[in-house]
């Protein structure tokens, strides 16, 4: 007999609600748009509408809990807390409190990166793992590592910035304030700024204004048909990445680490070379002992099923 529970993603432009089942099969979907939202009783209401109309759809009467996965987040608090980026409401939601007194069942919230990990752990290619650490790339870097099989949260629940490692101390400036962070190379921006450089370098011209707007999409697009500059810029952050993860391997030693998100569905462009120097990077104690893959889990859904393994 299959049981549900639900996954919530909330992105910057949409908030997904999903009906997953024990066995990882997300059985229905229903869409909110997040930037419609400034207060947050009108926002709780349409999720917890949304919920109920998905279960009605698809004929499910009970759910066992409810999985959030957001940005700026406490796992410890239930709490999106107040002025999130990607939020018009800026004030902190008790949204683990609110969705658990409308449905009367257990919501558990977490970042997205560390919903990832849970997801890996619990219908992907982490399945029967302890210890490994989960690569988030998209507009920034992210990362949940598992250890001992738990998440780790640190002190106040905001460990895992690996994508703010700082890779180059004389490198790029962050947006965090701070210079050479590892996101500042690896994530889909980066890899688009790492394309204008390396065009400009093997061209001795200037980008033009349609090649300023190249999205990392169309970048990958641009090295899958051989194109030197995008293949140079994925190299870029396969060398950034194979370095940073080097390092997180020395202070957790994981059996796996897995990467998933837009920048890396370009597959063995990114991952070829990122194997290459991770392996060069490790201490001669981990070499050939850390598996490096893609997630298994299906891009479009691996953020509803990170936030469904969630309790």
């Amino acid at each position: 007999m299959h049981t549900y529970a639900i996954g919530i993603d909330i992105g910057a432009t949409n908030t997904v609600i999903g009906l997953v089942r024990n066995d990882g099969q997300i059985v229905g979907k229903e869409t909110l748009p997040t930037q419609i939202y400034t207060e947050t009783k009108s926002y709780i209401h349409d999720i917890v509408e949304a919920i109920r109309k998905v279960m009605k759809d698809c004929k499910v009467e009970a759910i066992e809990r409810v999985g959030i996965g957001s940005p700026n987040s406490s796992y410890e608090t239930g709490c999106i807390e107040e002025n999130t980026v990607n939020l018009r409401i800026k004030e902190r939601i008790p949204i683990c409190k609110m969705i658990t007194e409308e449905l009367g069942v257990p919501a558990a919230l977490d970042n997205d990166a560390n919903a990832a990990a849970l997801g890996e752990l619990v219908y992907g290619g982490a399945k029967g793992m302890s210890n490994f650490i989960v690569y988030t790339l998209g507009t920034g870097v992210g990362s949940g590592i598992v250890i001992d099989g738990k998440v780790l949260r640190g002190h106040r629940g905001f460990a895992g910035e690996l994508g703010h490692v700082i890779v180059d101390p004389h490198g790029r400036k962050c947006g965090c304030g701070r210079v050479g962070c590892l996101e500042t190379y690896a994530a889909a921006a980066s890899i688009c700024r790492n394309y204008l450089e390396a065009h400009a370098e093997m061209t001795g011209s200037e980008p033009t204004e349609e090649q300023k707007n190249i999205t990392c999409k169309h970048v990958g697009e641009l090295a899958a048909q051989g194109d030197k500059a995008a293949i140079a810029a994925y190299d870029k952050a396969a060398y950034w990445l194979g370095f940073a993860l080097a390092n997180a391997v020395a202070f957790s030693e994981p059996e796996g680490i897995f990467l998933f998100g837009g920048p890396t569905q370009v597959g063995d462009i990114l991952m070829k070379p990122l194997k290459k120097y991770f392996e060069e990077q490790l201490l001669f104690l981990y070499k050939g002992k850390v598996l490096v893959e893609l997630s298994h889990l299906p891009s479009n859904d691996a953020a509803i099923l990170g936030a469904a393994a969630l309790q």
